[in-house]
């Protein structure tokens, strides 16, 4: 690289010299450029300041002035602008020119499929005018619009519509005006020709709100499970959060290209259309419940995240963990809280605690940032609403609710900081949450390590509870956590233990708070079954020396549901990691038949329903297993995830039969009973596919299929088990649906995660694939991303072309889409994980990418990070 790229430290931050209160922006949207006029009202906020920096990457300057002169008083650097001699307050008008077909990084405004649009969060908006590009700078935003009427119909920005008109040359134009000040960040605008899906919903005070989704051509019969997911996540915030919305309108625009899943710019949320399109051919359930938790994620950013907003972007996690805690309860709300919530914690066990534990380690609330994109982690958003979940549990619902309302009391309108809302939550419930703030500042995940004696003369149970916190990359020294740790006890018959500690009942909710600490439990007549860290209280690991007895027993009469599957997740893993030592010394792979007996009296219930079957059923993936081992043995996991898996399909076989055939459902709705199961009948399929003969069963699950979620279904089943009939079920889907990318996306996952010998030579054979497109962020994640992340036994394969097919791969996207060559990134900063062997080969593409001459900062961050370590 020419320049190393700088470090930034929330220690350093400082408050601007100058704000900006009002801003009109003019776009006019040309055949070869845009053209962008901004002009600000600017203020003076330090005395004595007459210099200010503008932030601007890209631009073509033609024009500034001052309170309407030429100022020349201004100095371009690589970053911005620099004026000086500045007065207290001025006018400030700068014209630019940008470049929206060429900019493929897809930051700043951009060109997708003949449509205009825009992504700003984090540093996006210096891509499209000089500015002020930091979220503590909140201004009032008007913005015209003007572009061909017949190829760009639909002009749209935040806010309301307040003007439009025609204009000459057949061209026309659009204003709009958003009333709330608002960060940069949060700037949208769209322009194009798309189908549009209309709506209202009235708000409990009154207000009629408009509701609009903008799709492209063709699809607007797939954008009514987003609209009613809209109107459903507006009613739930009214009566869970006693939130309402505050603007006129509120729009959605679906765009094919997108390196993020959505963004909720005020008032007009721009998505990934892998998030708002859905009908029974093109979405699977699983596609239905993404979007109906995206769709609330962006509505509930309104408040958490747009009314309140982050004072810079080290304070991240109070707008993404918080809205993240949101939406998972709103999910929870209208759903099975018990599957969401393993689907929660699987994110939590797998990929976060992996990140926790790799070079990138950092708090929820970073200390140190190169590029901001990078911080867009599972650790900020899904830790980071574990630490919501926490307070939620110290504090209850009524205490949280009053100290939600004290804080946008306290905060409405400005930029805040985790401080201010950890502050909120002290103040409205009188908890004290000093040690607690320890969350938002220490990087790792705890490890508990739980020890219990059962004295039957006394009639007391005690339970000991160490924590330790591993050394991360970015912190040697580990402070003991305020811990919530939700037990409960269990008498041989099923029935619970009330706790009591020195002579009177307490809750189910111990706090741990010291590195070692020791409960007695009184009045306990009998040896108990503990269940522990019910409803995962905290993102820690649990070491407790279960039986197989106990695991089972809790399998059939832990009341809590999580905590059912829970147990099956922790006998699962005693045998999987005794099998990988066994597979390591030459043994021979054992599962004693018990283990099986309870899985399958959890198959055979009665009382479960069929979703939470399901999750049961399903093995934790070879990446979250690899976290459960200091080096990870790829070869050893994936050898004994799969004898479990024709150990199930062979002892279950009859139970699997029946009850694939008694599932069938004749009609598809997407009510929760029959995505779950449909659920379980797919599992059941996924195991009968690995038995004799099962072409003939798949194929016919293939051809039978009335809805995506059975035909995926099939595809993955014959994709996995290697049957003979899964070249001739891609090709049919293929010819299907290769006009439609984001079906196709399925297609191209399942290509990556083929477990074929030959699977990298088949992914860069699709690569070929008319369909794919490494420009197009959703192809790239779906076949590169599946076989990087979730391929590992041929990414990882021993003569290191897994590695430098990736490395291929980042140096083209280094130069079109850093953002998205980042997150591809991933799985090579892992290395230290690994054998000798593979961490030389890892480094080696490491080395390589580090050595290119224009190195985004995206990859130095991370790189850098990993071969320092």
């Amino acid at each position: 690289m020419t320049q190393q790229p700088q470090a930034k430290y929330r220690k350093d931050y400082t408050a601007p010299d100058f704000t900006i209160t009002h801003i009109d922006l003019d776009f006019d949207l040309l055949d070869s450029h845009a053209r962008v006029t901004a002009k600000s009202q600017v203020k003076q906020m330090v005395a004595g300041a007459d210099s200010m920096i503008l932030d601007g990457d890209g631009l073509t300057l033609k024009k500034i002035e001052i309170d309407g002169k030429a100022w020349p008083h201004y100095s371009e650097t690589t970053e911005g602008l620099i004026l000086s001699q500045l007065p207290k307050e001025f006018e400030l008008l700068i014209e630019t020119d940008i470049d929206p077909a060429g900019n493929t990084s897809l930051e700043g405004l951009y060109k997708s499929d003949g449509a205009y649009c825009t992504q700003c969060e984090a540093e996006g908006f210096r891509r499209i005018t000089y500015y002020l590009d930091r979220p503590d700078v909140l201004a009032k935003f008007t913005t015209t619009i003007t572009a061909d009427k017949s190829a760009y119909p639909f002009l749209l920005s935040n806010g309301n519509k307040v003007g439009e008109g025609d204009a000459d040359n057949g061209r026309h134009w659009v204003k709009w005006e958003d009333p709330h000040a608002k960060p940069s960040y949060l700037f949208a605008l769209v322009a194009g020709d798309f189908d549009l899906l209309s709506d209202r919903y009235t708000t409990r005070s009154g207000r009629d709100v408009a509701l609009e989704i903008f799709v492209d051509k063709g699809n607007l019969d797939r954008a009514t499970h987003a609209m009613t997911s809209l109107k459903n996540s507006m009613k739930w915030d009214e009566d869970r959060f006693d939130l309402e919305y505050d603007l006129d309108i509120y729009m959605i625009v679906a765009v094919d290209f997108f390196n993020m899943g959505a963004m909720e710019n005020k008032g007009l949320n721009v998505f990934n259309s892998k998030y708002v399109l859905a009908n029974s051919d093109t979405a699977t359930d699983t596609d239905y419940l993404g979007i109906e938790a995206v769709i609330g994620h962006e509505y509930f950013h309104n408040w958490t995240g747009n009314r309140v907003t982050c004072r810079d972007w080290f304070q991240l996690s109070l707008k993404e963990g918080l809205t993240v805690f949101r939406d998972q309860e709103f999910s929870s709300d209208l759903g099975s809280r018990a599957v969401n919530r393993i689907g929660n914690v699987r994110i939590m066990r797998g990929p976060q605690f992996a990140e926790d534990c790799g070079p990138m380690a950092h708090p929820i609330r970073p200390e140190k940032v190169i590029e901001m994109n990078n911080f867009y982690t599972l650790t900020v958003y899904e830790k980071g609403s574990e630490v919501i979940r926490m307070m939620h549990t110290l504090l209850g619902e009524t205490s949280f609710q009053k100290g939600m309302k004290l804080y946008f009391e306290r905060h409405d309108g400005t930029a805040a900081t985790c401080e201010d809302f950890v502050k909120a939550m002290e103040d409205a419930s009188g908890v004290d949450l000093v040690q607690f703030r320890l969350w938002y500042s220490q990087s790792g995940t705890p490890e508990l390590t739980v020890t219990s004696t059962f004295d039957e003369t006394q009639q007391t149970f005690s339970l000991t509870v160490k924590q330790f916190t591993p050394a991360t990359a970015d912190q040697k020294e580990k402070q003991a956590l305020l811990i919530p740790f939700d037990v409960e006890l269990y008498a041989a018959d099923g029935r619970v233990i009330e706790l009591q500690c020195n002579g009177s009942p307490v809750g189910n909710v111990l706090h741990l708070t010291q590195d070692e600490q020791t409960f007695i439990f009184q009045n306990v007549s009998e040896k108990p079954v503990i269940s522990m860290l019910r409803e995962f209280s905290a993102p820690v690991k649990l070491n407790y020396d279960y039986s197989d007895e106990e695991l089972a027993f809790l399998m059939v009469h832990a009341r809590n549901e999580f905590a059912r599957w829970d147990a099956g997740q922790m006998l699962l893993a005693k045998h999987i990691k005794a099998n990988v030592v066994r597979i390591q010394q030459g043994d021979a792979f054992s599962l004693p038949d018990d283990v099986l007996d309870a899985f399958r009296g959890v198959l055979l219930s009665k009382e479960l329903d069929a979703a939470l079957i399901a999750e049961v059923m399903t093995l934790p993936s070879e990446n979250e297993i690899g976290g459960w081992f200091e080096v990870v043995d790829v070869d050893a996991i994936h050898q004994v995830r799969d004898a479990i898996k024709h150990a199930f399909a062979d002892a279950f076989n009859d139970e699997l039969s029946a009850i694939y055939h008694t599932l069938r459902q004749e009609r598809y709705t997407i009510a929760h009973d029959a995505m779950g199961k449909r659920s379980l009948r797919n599992v059941c399929l996924s195991y009968l596919a690995l038995n004799e003969n099962a072409d003939a069963l798949v194929s016919e699950h293939f051809n039978q299929s009335n809805n995506m979620t059975d035909t995926a279904a099939a595809l993955a089943a014959a994709n996995h088990a290697e049957l003979d009939c899964r070249q001739s079920l891609m090709d049919t889907f293929s010819d299907k649906w290769t006009h439609d990318g984001l079906v196709m996306d399925k297609w191209f996952m399942l290509q990556g995660t083929n477990p074929a010998d030959d699977a990298l030579e088949n992914v860069k054979a699709q690569m070929e694939h008319a369909a794919f497109s490494l420009k197009n962020p959703n192809r790239t994640r779906s076949l590169v991303g599946a076989f990087c992340n979730n391929n590992p036994v041929h990414f990882h394969s021993k003569d290191g072309s897994g590695y430098k097919f990736l490395s291929d791969i980042l140096i083209q996207l280094n130069e079109s889409n850093p953002q998205v060559a980042s997150r591809l990134l991933d799985p090579l900063l892992k290395l230290k994980r690994f054998d000798e062997e593979r961490q030389r080969l890892m480094r080696e593409q490491l080395e390589r990418l580090a050595a290119l001459d224009k190195l985004a900062k995206d990859l130095y961050e991370k790189i850098n990070k990993a071969l320092e370590a």
